[in-house]
């Protein structure tokens, strides 16, 4: 049983694609980073899984951000995920608050999703939908019948227990192609969408990808492509946090090395911390930085 690993197929009778992703390593990465309450630990393992799932949609170099902005107890979450595979996410809370809600429509109270897709080459498209469903993966699938018009099942899961998380997540969707394909694709999709519906979270967590299918699908035709590896990994580095000080002024910058002793930059993401001192803000401001061997 592998996990961080994501599993593309197709029903070769019936116009649909699915795919299935289960993280381990990679989602603990994010929860390892900051002391998030169980409540934020699973939607953040939902948002990572989903990650996963609609990067695995793209057909060119890119990335995409799933994002939840609210004015309940949380305010806001994002994954980021790139073609490869790559996550990484964070999530902000009131922190105030004794307790947090349970319920998902609770948590994220006027919350809108926004999922943004950033190809390397060429524009940037974002879509929004209201998050008045009362699970994230139905917000999602709300998303998908708004903005592309085909049917799609998400199944989004999250385990937490002894301090070993794990999350998982399902996803079906009709081939968009011709209007007579379409009809038969509409009526498979209804039939795996239902079968799909069966799973137990102890297939899920405990069963290899290849039992799962099986188990769910093995009445149907399916071609299982080579899975993909799923990694936590932030693109921070000094060299950003360098270029993101261009835009404060050098006499700004310089006013903190004297008070404080250098300019801190921290990642969102990895809470990595990046130190810069005087020298660093004059070579900045002079398009001349670099970072010399064996300085962080």
């Amino acid at each position: 049983m592998v996990f961080d690993q994501l599993h593309r197929y197709l029903f070769n009778q019936g116009n649909v694609r699915g795919e299935m992703v289960r993280l381990e390593k990679s989602f603990q990465a994010i929860l390892d980073s900051y002391s998030y309450p169980p409540v934020i630990q699973q939607l953040l393992g939902e948002l990572m899984a989903a990650a996963s799932l609609l990067t695995a949609t793209l057909k060119f170099e890119g990335d995409i951000a799933i994002q939840i902005q609210g004015e309940g107890p949380l305010s806001y979450a994002v994954i980021n995920g790139t073609h490869n595979q790559q996550l990484r996410g964070v999530a902000r809370w009131d922190q105030e608050l004794g307790s947090l809600p349970n319920e998902f429509s609770e948590l994220v109270k006027k919350g809108v999703l926004v999922i943004t897709i950033t190809p390397k080459k060429g524009e940037r498209y974002q879509g929004m939908v209201a998050l008045d469903k009362p699970t994230l993966a139905g917000c999602i699938e709300g998303y998908f019948e708004q903005s592309e018009q085909l049917a799609t099942k998400i199944i989004l899961r999250t385990q937490l227990i002894d301090n070993q998380a794990k999350a998982c997540g399902m996803f079906l969707q009709v081939l968009p192609t011709s209007s007579q394909a379409m009809d038969k694709a509409d009526t498979a999709f209804e039939h795996l969408s239902a079968l799909t519906d069966t799973i137990k979270d102890e297939e899920l967590f405990e069963l290899a990808a290849e039992d799962i299918l099986h188990r769910l699908y093995h009445q149907e035709d399916i071609e299982l492509y080579p899975a993909t590896n799923v990694v936590f990994k932030c693109s921070c580095s000094k060299e950003r946090s360098a270029a993101a000080l261009t835009a404060v002024s050098k006499e700004e910058l310089l006013d903190i090395v004297a008070k404080d002793g250098d300019v801190k930059m921290n990642c969102q993401y990895c809470h990595a911390e990046f130190s810069f001192d005087a020298i660093d803000v004059e070579s900045i401001h002079a398009g001349t930085f670099n970072i010399p061997v064996g300085k962080a």
